[in-house]
């Protein structure tokens, strides 16, 4: 699963999720945009930034981490102070490291022991969420994709039921998709519509709310028109992969409406540069 980019999804659309993480009163997400940023130099990107409205509120920069990578305080730390001389923000600023769990975390050389323990950086371990009690959706999609696949199941159903209750249309539409891409990396070997009979979704999707929901995202979606799917897709694979080829590029805003539907459906599947080559040329 490629989580940074699941994770950049859930901190858009859940604002106090962060907040939430790192213990801090909800009530301080008001005031922050959050956006992701390239530090231009060698084409770092932070998994996300909070950037407050006002002076007297600090600058949050997010790294996710789920797989071990051992040089992940290296370019972390490289990330932030390139950032700082790039943009030179005048605001304050904290760096939270978000590891899966405790033993994804590389060991802390002496190099960067002294920062690391510093107030600057707060590190998150999500495996300390996974059994705890909570109203936040933001965080059952956590703990949803963390768990172990039994409790995945009752999990799902959870909070099916309990988004099925929720009079914000966007809202319910926005947890329904995240359930059901949490739910396909989870159980490879069923379809999206074995996935949809088995946690009751079909009935979900059948409700006036998710309907109108489904209307309002296509007429906003008409609106931004084929060049903005485009650039958005572009953009996720430039995350995902590296800059792209001018000949890549060029093949994506070719695609029809459908064709970008059915690649963004398959994004997340796709591992190598090579493997998003292959599918375009069988897309043509």
């Amino acid at each position: 699963m490629k989580t940074d980019t699941l994770f950049y999804q859930l901190f858009q659309s859940f604002h106090s999720l962060l907040f939430e993480l790192i213990d801090r009163p909800i009530s301080e997400a008001e005031g922050y945009q959050f956006s992701s940023a390239e530090v231009k130099e060698k084409a770092f990107r932070f998994d996300g930034i909070f950037t407050p409205t006002t002076n007297d509120k600090p600058i949050f920069l997010i790294e996710v981490q789920f797989q071990p990578k051992e040089d992940f305080y290296w370019e972390f730390l490289s990330e932030i102070f390139l950032y700082l001389n790039q943009y030179r923000p005048t605001q304050n600023w904290q760096a939270v490291a978000i590891f899966a769990r405790r033993s994804i975390e590389p060991e802390i050389t002496h190099h960067f022991q002294d920062i690391v323990a510093s107030p600057r950086i707060v590190r998150v371990y999500l495996e300390d969420w996974l059994d705890q009690k909570t109203n936040s959706i933001g965080i059952v999609i956590i703990q949803l994709i963390l768990a172990s696949p039994i409790k995945t199941i009752a999990l799902a159903q959870d909070l099916a039921d309990k988004i099925e209750e929720a009079v914000d249309p966007a809202l319910q539409e926005q947890v329904v998709k995240f359930i059901e891409t949490v739910l396909v990396y989870k159980f490879p070997q069923l379809s999206r519509q074995e996935i949809e009979t088995m946690f009751n979704y079909s009935d979900l999707k059948k409700t006036r709310v998710y309907q109108e929901a489904k209307e309002e995202g296509e007429q906003i979606g008409l609106k931004i028109g084929l060049q903005g799917q485009v650039s958005m897709l572009q953009r996720m694979l430039i995350r995902k992969f590296g800059q792209l080829s001018p000949r890549t590029s060029s093949k994506i805003s070719k695609l029809s409406a459908i064709q970008l539907e059915n690649l963004a459906d398959v994004i997340f599947d796709l591992q190598t540069i090579t493997q998003l080559n292959t599918w375009l040329r069988n897309n043509p």
